[in-house]
């Protein structure tokens, strides 16, 4: 491990299907997810799709749900996001499932 200047701290990810409102035209359901760990590494259960479109939704968020936040942030209280597709009315999870100490140097 590098030395303590060279540390950064993550947590990994777990993003789940929390309801759908509508239709899934995607054909996801309650309880699909997918996890983000080691910084950048996307995990998907065996034989588990994810709809594009939801991860396109939820992926700009995903980088600061990584990190800590100060306590007033919005994005430390809030953990749900929503799909574009307003038919759907999909909306997804985000918890944090782990922290990891990361070499710096070696993050993406």
């Amino acid at each position: 491990m590098a030395d303590e200047a060279d540390v950064t701290e993550v947590y990994d990810l777990r993003v789940t299907v929390d309801r759908i409102d509508g239709r899934s035209a995607c054909g996801m359901a309650v309880g699909d997810c997918f996890e983000l760990v080691e910084s950048a590494h996307l995990r998907l259960p065996d034989g588990k799709p994810f709809c594009v479109w939801a991860l396109a939704a939820v992926l700009p968020f995903l980088a600061a749900k990584q990190r800590e936040l100060p306590a007033g942030d919005w994005l430390a209280q809030d953990a749900h996001f929503c799909c574009p597709d307003p038919e759907e009315g999909l909306v997804m999870k985000v918890e944090r499932t782990g922290r990891r100490r990361l070499p710096t140097s070696e993050l993406t």
